[in-house]
């Protein structure tokens, strides 16, 4: 069965450019307005093109929305090019920012890239304990017994680079070069926000500080 995009745009030309481009390789969803492309979601997409400039629920507002509920890949498509608006389009949940006007080659690019990156993590199946909290890799999910953390996906991205690697030092440009890609265009400074959410979510779980920071270098894993 073909891989599922879903192609959020208040454009119409755009939309249909785009379908038309994608449709030969993948199965295309389409959605015009911020409340259709929530009601899209459901389908379970294996990504999602999501224009930010919408009127009414704009791209922000619905990476939010469904982000707790899906994991797949989420590329902003904006003309926005300022520092802090990328920064607000990671931290809403998003995987990648593609800024207008962009090439269709480099954007199946970046879109194939994203979903082989997706399969690999699917193929893992590795469940690893740390004290009582329980890190499952394939479902990407953490949990202390029957309660559940429910992490965004790049949060749960840098837990599993921490976690897989315990006591190892990271420092934020690491962290996002290795969560982001080298071609991300946002800034190491949403590493920041990120943790702090890991944390709060972690704490609810247990008591033990799972994410240590080493002043003046980085982050650690304390398993």
């Amino acid at each position: 069965m073909p891989q599922r995009l879903l192609i959020v745009d208040d454009e119409p030309g755009i939309v249909d450019t785009l379908k038309a481009y994608f449709s030969p390789r993948y199965q295309v969803l389409t959605a015009y307005s911020g409340g259709e492309a929530v009601q899209r979601a459901a389908l379970r997409p294996d990504l999602i093109l999501l224009d930010i400039n919408m009127p009414g629920m704009d791209g922000l507002a619905v990476c939010r929305t469904i982000r707790e509920q899906i994991s797949c890949p989420i590329l902003f498509l904006t003309a926005r090019v300022e520092s802090a608006d990328q920064i607000a389009g990671f931290q809403a949940g998003a995987d990648d920012y593609i800024v207008k006007p962009f090439g269709l080659e480099e954007l199946a690019a970046r879109v194939e890239a994203h979903l082989r990156r997706e399969q690999r993590r699917q193929r893992q199946t590795v469940v690893r304990f740390f004290g009582e909290l329980a890190v499952d890799y394939s479902a990407r999910t953490v949990a202390v017994g029957d309660r559940q953390a429910v992490l965004s996906r790049r949060e749960f991205d840098i837990l599993e680079l921490l976690s897989l690697n315990p006591g190892q030092v990271f420092d934020r440009e690491r962290i996002y070069e290795a969560v982001w890609g080298i071609d991300g265009e946002g800034s190491s400074d949403t590493v920041m926000e990120h943790i702090r959410k890991i944390r709060a979510k972690l704490s609810a779980l247990c008591s033990h500080s799972y994410l240590e920071t080493v002043w003046g270098c980085g982050y650690r894993w304390n398993g």
